[in-house]
Formats: structure tokens, C-alpha cells, sequence
């Protein structure tokens, strides 16, 4: 695991636990509008960060080294740091999860790793995600950065900086999507609130009874209860009303629902707003039906996308050789069923491109010592070979 270029760097084995709130934090902290919910709160924002969270985390990462028939994986001491246990309180899963969720949420744009050594060697302790609410990115004169967190200064070499949107004016710090959501998730808190008002039945009654404004007792609750009692109170459910037609007169009336004030096409107008904005299929906040073409796309795009990220800022920060790099491994992120993974497989075991026990292992099965030999066609030669075929000169007997 000596792959490390950390010669100028400080071990800082304690951090300090701070928690400061960021400008955007206070704003909303002292602000009158009862309508905001914070992004970290709102179940659609949770949901779309939730899901490419738990797919980027499914995948393992791989540590891949270049070579001359191909790229080929590493199983060291450092692919197992950085797959299996980054840092000592984490998971792989649970530490790739919060560097997303501080990518797309909680670091608006940035996520900070900090890298702990073991005391007097270039190994590495730990990888300790940083509480991004604490951390302050101070620009210098040169062009150059520093994080500061709380008191501590950190250089960049000492930490592993991923980020996500490039701001215009500092490309090297991550802009998020907070601002652009702020709107959307105040639509969407108000949506609430109105259909919620909605199945508390706190709208206009459906039948008004007009009475004659010289009867008695309108003036106060208990004579219009009386009237109530004398003229529409019955003593069994569906007993019709017997009231003086020139005194009384019942008018139904139809109350407005979601439909009629369009509440449900502007839920699902901000509902796509925010699938678009984070790249998650709609469907996953309630909008359409599943679809498997647009699932796979959404792995393709999306979930690849921040995975690439995560893994060249890995390769960056970490690695010192030119023919090593981290690739995240996506295969068992996509939609597939146990048809379509038995005929490829048994394709690319046709072509001797892979063996049984491959294929095994892609449908869950533990593998089969009998099955570990390549097998092919009769019929499948070298290309120099081809002219060996004696089929092709007439057949066997032929000279």
C-alpha cells in the first residue's frame, strides 16, 4: 500500500468536532416564510438523493492496472482499504453513500475527505469523511485553496476534494442545487398544505339551507339549531326533509377539489422539476409507471457519471503510479432478468470469451470445479488454421 505521494502532508489523527452553519443554513434559519422545509427534509429531494445514493454505493470498487493485453485487477492491501474498509467506523457502502449525499445535498456541490496516516509511514489509517456544514473553502492569492475546519487548516494535499457542477468563478470548488430547488420545494410544501386542508374537510359545506330572514333565532348558534332540529333532523339515515317551502329553501353545492384548482398537474410539474435537476426517472417520485429502458439509461447517465467522479478523484489524490486507476464496477446496477443473463452468458461461453463458472457466478451460483475448463465449437479455429480445414478442399479423402 506504499503507492502514496504524502511526503509534504501533516498527520492530523484528531479533527476537531465543530459545527458551524453556512450562510444558506442562517438564512433559512431566520426566516419568516413557514412554508420552507429544509432540501435534507423535503421526501422528494430525500428520495432522488436517497436512490443514486444506495445505486453508486451498490457497486464495488475496483482497483485496475494497465497492462499490455489489457487492463487487468489489482487485489492488494490498498484495493481492500478503499473497497472494503475505508474507514473503521464505515462500510465501503455506508462511506460512497455519504460522499453522494454530501455531493448532491449537504456539501452543495462538495464533498471533503480527510486522510489519516498511520504515524510515521505513507500507509493509509483511515479516509474520514469531514462534516461538510464545518467546512470553509478560503481562496489565496496565487489561485491556489485552503480548507479551513473549525480552527484547522487543511491543504489539499491532505485531503481527498470531490466535487460536483463546477462554480464559474472557482472551478475547483463544487456548486449544488440547493438554490434551484429552494422555489420548487416551497411549491411543493404549499401543494401539501392545501391538500392536506383538503382531507381534513376544511372547505365550504356541500348543502346551504336558505331560511327566511324573518324567523326566529337566526341571531344566535342555539336558534339555528333549533331550526336544525325541527326541520332537518331525522331519525333514520336516507328519511327525507320535511321543511315549509316558503320559509326554507336547500341549494347543493360542489365544493372545489384538487382537480378543479390544479394542484395535482402542479405536483407533478415540480415533481419532474426535481427528478430532472437530480437526473432520477420520474417514476421514483410517483410520476409514470416503471420503465426498464429509462431505468438502465438513468445507470448509464446518471449513476456512471457521479461514480466516474468519485473514481478519478480517487485515482488523483491517492495513487502516484501512471498505470493505476480506481473504476467503479456498475454491472449489477442494471435491469436484467434471469432469461437475458443465461443467453448472453451462454453466447460468450460459446465464443470461449468467458467460463462456466462465469456464468455461475452472474446468475448466483457457487461454482463447479467441473466447470472451470474453456470449452468451444469444433468448428472454431485460429484464423491461420482456416486453411486446414479439409472440408474446405473436397472433403477428407481428397489429396
Amino acid at each position: 500500500m506504499g503507492l502514496f505521494d504524502f511526503w509534504n502532508k501533516r498527520n492530523k489523527n484528531v479533527l476537531p468536532q465543530v459545527g458551524f452553519m453556512s450562510p444558506f443554513e442562517w438564512q433559512n434559519l431566520i426566516s419568516q416564510d413557514d412554508t420552507y422545509i429544509p432540501l435534507n427534509k423535503h421526501p422528494d429531494v430525500v428520495i432522488a438523493v436517497d436512490k443514486i445514493a444506495d445505486l453508486v454505493s451498490n457497486m464495488t470498487i475496483h482497483l485496475m492496472e494497465n497492462s499490455d493485453k489489457g487492463d487487468v485487477r489489482v487485489r492488494d492491501e490498498l484495493s481492500r482499504k478503499i473497497d472494503i474498509n475505508p474507514y473503521k467506523y464505515m462500510t465501503r457502502k455506508t462511506w460512497v453513500s455519504r460522499i453522494v449525499r454530501d455531493l448532491l445535498l449537504n456539501g452543495d456541490g462538495n464533498a471533503v475527505v480527510h486522510v489519516k496516516l498511520i504515524s510515521g509511514t505513507d500507509f493509509i489509517a483511515d479516509l474520514i469523511p469531514l462534516n461538510m456544514r464545518s467546512v470553509e473553502f478560503i481562496d489565496e492569492e496565487d489561485g491556489g485553496y485552503y480548507i479551513r475546519y473549525g480552527s484547522v487548516r487543511l491543504n489539499p494535499d491532505e485531503v481527498v476534494h470531490f466535487t460536483i457542477n463546477p462554480d464559474e468563478q472557482r472551478p475547483h470548488i463544487g456548486t449544488g442545487y440547493k438554490a434551484l430547488l429552494r422555489d420548487v420545494v416551497k411549491n411543493l410544501t404549499q401543494a401539501n398544505k392545501t391538500k392536506n386542508s383538503f382531507m381534513r374537510n376544511k372547505n365550504i359545506p356541500s348543502v346551504i339551507v336558505s331560511v327566511n330572514g324573518d324567523a326566529d333565532g337566526l341571531t344566535n348558534q342555539q336558534g339555528r339549531e333549533a331550526i336544525m332540529n325541527s326541520y332537518l333532523k331525522t331519525t333514520n339515515a336516507g328519511e327525507p326533509w320535511i321543511i315549509p317551502a316558503e320559509m326554507m329553501r336547500v341549494d347543493q353545492v360542489k365544493p372545489l377539489t384538487l382537480k378543479d384548482i390544479a394542484i395535482n398537474e402542479s405536483v407533478e410539474i415540480d415533481k419532474k422539476t426535481i427528478a430532472g435537476l437530480f437526473g432520477v426517472p420520474a417514476f421514483y417520485l410517483g410520476v409514470g409507471e416503471f420503465d426498464k429502458e429509462e431505468y438502465n439509461t438513468f445507470i448509464n447517465t446518471r449513476i456512471l457519471s457521479i461514480a466516474e467522479i468519485i473514481a478519478q478523484t480517487l485515482t488523483r489524490d491517492l495513487l502516484i503510479s501512471p498505470k493505476r486507476y480506481f473504476k467503479f464496477n456498475p454491472r449489477s446496477l442494471y435491469s436484467y432478468n434471469i432469461t437475458e443473463l443465461v443467453s448472453a452468458g451462454s453466447q460468450m461461453v460459446q465464443l470461449a470469451a468467458m467460463r462456466r463458472n462465469e456464468l455461475r457466478d452472474w446468475i448466483g451460483l457457487v461454482p463447479d470445479p467441473e466447470m472451470e475448463d474453456i470449452i468451444v465449437l469444433e468448428n472454431y479455429l485460429h484464423q491461420d488454421d482456416l486453411d486446414k480445414q479439409k472440408k474446405l478442399k473436397g472433403g477428407e479423402n481428397d489429396e
